[in-house]
């Protein structure tokens, strides 16, 4: 039993270490264990996909738990996404010790205040869109405000400036534009 859990743990490891691209590169990887292992078919692999494609969270990643599970249960599923991630952890901790080996550098230091704004500058034009998308609709080749967004998006921003309400979490933010959604059948 302990041989097979270093097996699963050690498969899963080399999966995260080699599988570079992210999710669809694993697919390689699980179907060579699917013929080599008795752990899951290739059956079994195809409702891993259709579940991990799904779900919420990396392709690989649930892909792996799924694996993991159907081999061994709980045990095997924590095992397994355990392998896969913890080569990219291994990976970023050297990464990190090499920069800060640099931290100093101008052209390291002149790299990082050049990215700052092109970033700032990417979530700017996200949240245009995303305004642009939700806040106005086009009928008819014409593009015209979304009254009822409009007026959820202000509320909700008004809202936020008071500061008790400030604290409350997003999900709950959420879930008031979601009512309002359904009760104005906006």
């Amino acid at each position: 039993m302990m041989e097979t859990i270093w097996e699963l743990f050690w498969e899963f490891f080399k999966i995260g270490a080699f599988a570079v691209g992210g999710g669809p590169a694993t697919l390689p990887f699980l179907m060579e264990l699917a013929e080599n292992k008795p752990w899951y078919t290739m059956e079994q692999l195809t409702d891993m996909i259709a579940i991990s494609e799904s779900t919420p969270g990396p392709l690989g990643l649930n892909m792996s738990t799924y694996a993991g599970y159907q081999a061994m249960g709980v045990t095997g599923g924590l095992l397994s996404s355990f392998g896969l991630v913890l080569p990219s952890v291994i990976i970023i901790i050297i990464i990190a010790r090499f920069l800060d080996n640099f931290n100093q550098n101008r052209y390291v230091q002149g790299a990082f205040r050049g990215i700052r704004p092109a970033v700032t500058a990417l979530i700017g034009a996200a949240v245009f869109n995303l305004c642009r998308v939700s806040l106005f609709v086009e009928t008819d080749g014409k593009t015209a405000p979304a009254v009822g967004s409009i007026l959820i998006a202000v509320l909700v921003f008004a809202l936020l400036q008071i500061k008790k309400l400030n604290r409350f979490h997003p999900a709950l933010w959420f879930l008031i534009g979601a009512a309002a959604g359904v009760v104005f059948q906006i």
